[in-house]
């Protein structure tokens, strides 16, 4: 039987009010099923739903399941940071004053806390590696580039199925018209550099076919994953900035920031637009 949940909406990734990636959060998940998250993940038509259930481990504060219009995700980057920030906003009270540690499909995701700022670490990828030929050929058809374009590419999945192709600026990157018809099962980005001295050191595009989602306006989990690519390989800092969004007129800001000892904490402003209740 349906029943009145507390429900928020969150904007994650940009200061600019309204200017990031929403994530729809229900934040007391208990008891609905399968097919249940689903109708509403559709419902809302943002590229992410999520569902905020108890943990089924001692070592997690809270369980997570997240779903786009299409299916279920294993992990999502802007879903973890949004839901961390209403699940705190809405009561929620972590073991550790610094540390939120959230369970999902992918395993345990630890949420760092500084002040109002909240950071994800990145999840290992679990697979790697340049991208095979024909599908290379297939993504830059859709692109509508040819190979000479292209600066590196590769599987950087963390649960989504990403691959990236790197083009060598930002403006290219920004340039592109893709015709998504042509790769309808395709979870890609593509990342450019800005000129030196720009407030942000890559601009990124990320398109989800797959998952219902032509262009997401600001992608963590995609971030993330080439986050540990480039700092790793050397063409990218220990720190940097991405600008995404801005095809969509939106205005998001991903910060990246390899410490270390190996871990990779991507970071982004998540603000509570919406309170109040949903039946479901």
């Amino acid at each position: 039987m349906a029943r009145t949940r507390s429900f928020m909406q969150v904007d994650v990734f940009s200061t600019v009010p309204y200017g990031g990636n929403p994530v729809a959060v229900v934040l007391d998940g208990g008891g609905l099923g399968d097919a249940e998250m689903q109708r509403l993940a559709r419902w809302t038509n943002l590229s992410e739903t999520t569902f905020v259930l108890p943990p089924t481990v001692p070592e997690a504060d809270h369980r997570l399941r997240i779903f786009t219009p299409q299916g279920e995700l294993p992990f999502a980057g802007h879903p973890t940071l949004g839901s961390a920030r209403a699940w705190l906003e809405g009561g929620g009270r972590p073991q550790s004053e610094e540390r939120i540690v959230q369970e999902c499909a992918a395993g345990l995701i630890a949420v760092r806390r500084r002040g109002q700022a909240l950071s994800f670490a990145a999840p290992p990828r679990i697979r790697t590696g340049p991208l095979e030929d024909a599908y290379l050929d297939e993504v830059l058809a859709a692109f509508g580039i040819s190979r000479e374009r292209v600066v590196a590419h590769q599987w950087v999945d963390n649960g989504p199925g990403w691959a990236v192709v790197q083009l060598a600026t930002a403006r290219e990157v920004l340039a592109l018209e893709p015709d998504l018809s042509l790769i309808p099962t395709a979870m890609v980005g593509a990342i450019g550099a800005h000129p030196e001295g720009s407030e942000h050191h890559f601009e990124m595009r990320t398109f989800a076919p797959r998952a219902g989602v032509p262009e997401d306006p600001a992608c963590g989990s995609m971030n993330a994953a080439v986050g540990q690519w480039l700092t790793a390989t050397g063409a990218a800092p220990c720190h940097y900035r991405v600008c995404q969004g801005t095809r969509l007129g939106r205005a998001a800001t991903i910060e990246i920031t390899a410490d270390t000892d190996g871990t990779l904490w991507v970071s982004g402003a998540a603000t509570v637009c919406i309170r109040g209740s949903i039946t479901a």
